[in-house]
């Protein structure tokens, strides 16, 4: 759309990158989303594609082989990438929080090793928190590293991994108790390690595998997997910062830019959305005329507009407050929150402007309806943001009685 989710005060560089991303998704996924998702089928093409245009070292230094752009430039990119198929912003967002965690917390020894061919895409990220049975309870992972020698034994199940079988780096959380005295916090004893293997399904090295796919109600495309560690071993220098106890901390705050992302998400999902409601409301006709011109239909119309721009705007926020070294997490949170409502919401509004044919797996819709709702639980679900909105509010409104 060319009137609606502007971006005021962008730089001549910002537009050229936008207007390159937009072009390519409209020539190279849009055509080609709808079938490939229908086939659950790896979009490696357009991940070339991607990777040509400097995509995957979008925020990584320049001095690393990237192209050193801000939160916003990227959230900006995603939402135009999730406007032709959500997937391929996936792929992008698990790859970039591991780069994002490395350049914030990693040592100069890994920033080196890993960066430059991150920039490249030709080591690809994912990261992995969630278990089977914790769900939003990070304090309650049983996953554990135990240090032995220069080597760490890694066991435990994870679960919920974007790009487990096409990634060659994952940053796992663990339990670490060595130096942590019994009694310490649960969040202050868990240690990021930073696992590389082999692309691939099951035993991608000794004593790690990946079984297959997570078959998914939409989302598809992009490989979902568990995690399998089993005496896993790897190298201490492989603790991301070379300290342990700093996981918790470390994930959060990779946590903290993908819910950015997220809000990034939902708003290109969104923008689709309305973009094939207000065209085919034009084209079919009812009552001698297109429905377009029906009020309800008008309505809907300009509710979902509405909603398109004020998440687009609560995104922008969220990205420029990180941008600028300021805590983020309350608008991180709230422009999180409100997009994955409000894209299921416009999402919805656009499947009953469509009738019948939204239904059909013919047409786009219908894949939107069952893309949408992983948003409202990734990175976090409604009520987890609203705990962390709360709870901010909180401390900048403390009662002074």
């Amino acid at each position: 759309m060319a009137r609606l989710a502007q971006t005021a005060g962008l730089t001549d560089v910002q537009q050229e990158i936008l207007s390159t991303v937009r072009d390519f998704v409209d020539k190279e996924i849009i055509p080609v989303a709808t079938q490939l998702e229908h086939k659950d089928e790896y979009p490696t093409q357009i991940v070339e594609g991607l990777k040509e245009l400097g995509l995957f070292g979008l925020m990584i230094p320049e001095e690393y082989g990237g192209l050193g752009e801000s939160l916003l430039t990227y959230a900006l990119c995603v939402e135009e990438i999730a406007r032709g198929w959500m997937s391929v912003s996936g792929i992008i967002n698990t790859h970039f929080i591991v780069a994002y965690m490395l350049k914030q917390h990693g040592t100069q020894e890994q920033k080196d090793t890993f960066l430059p061919r991150m920039a490249l895409g030709e080591v690809r990220g994912a990261f992995s928190m969630s278990e089977p049975a914790l769900g939003s309870d990070v304090s309650a992972i049983t996953s554990k590293g135990v240090k032995d020698g220069d080597e760490y034994v890694l066991n435990g199940q994870k679960m919920w991994l974007t790009n487990g079988g096409t990634s060659s780096l994952v940053a796992v959380l663990c339990r670490s108790d060595e130096g942590h005295p019994e009694g310490t916090a649960p969040h202050k004893s868990m240690t990021t390690f930073l696992v590389e293997k082999e692309p691939g399904f099951g035993e991608v090295r000794p004593g790690l595998t990946i079984p297959g796919k997570i078959d998914k109600m939409g989302y598809k495309g992009v490989d979902t997997t568990e995690l399998v560690m089993d005496g896993l071993r790897i190298p201490a220098n492989r603790v991301l910062g070379g300290v342990t106890g700093r996981g918790f901390y470390q994930m959060m705050d990779g946590v903290e830019v993908g819910r950015v992302n997220v809000a990034a998400r939902g708003c290109g999902v969104a923008q689709r959305a309305f973009e094939l409601g207000v065209s085919y409301a034009q084209q079919r006709h009812t009552f001698g005329k297109p429905i377009a011109q029906h009020q309800a239909i008008q309505f809907k119309l300009a509710e979902m507009a509405t909603k398109v721009e004020a998440a687009h705007a609560m995104m922008v926020n969220a990205a420029r407050k990180k941008d600028s070294g300021e805590r983020n997490d309350l608008e991180a949170g709230m422009a999180k929150y409100l997009a994955s409502e409000y894209c299921k919401e416009v999402v919805e509004d656009a499947f009953r402007i469509h009738g019948g044919y939204g239904f059909s797996k013919e047409y786009e819709i219908e894949r939107l309806y069952r893309e949408a709702p992983m948003l409202l639980i990734g990175e976090g679900t409604a009520e987890i943001q609203k705990m962390i909105i709360g709870r901010r509010l909180l401390e900048e409104y403390r009662f002074q009685g």
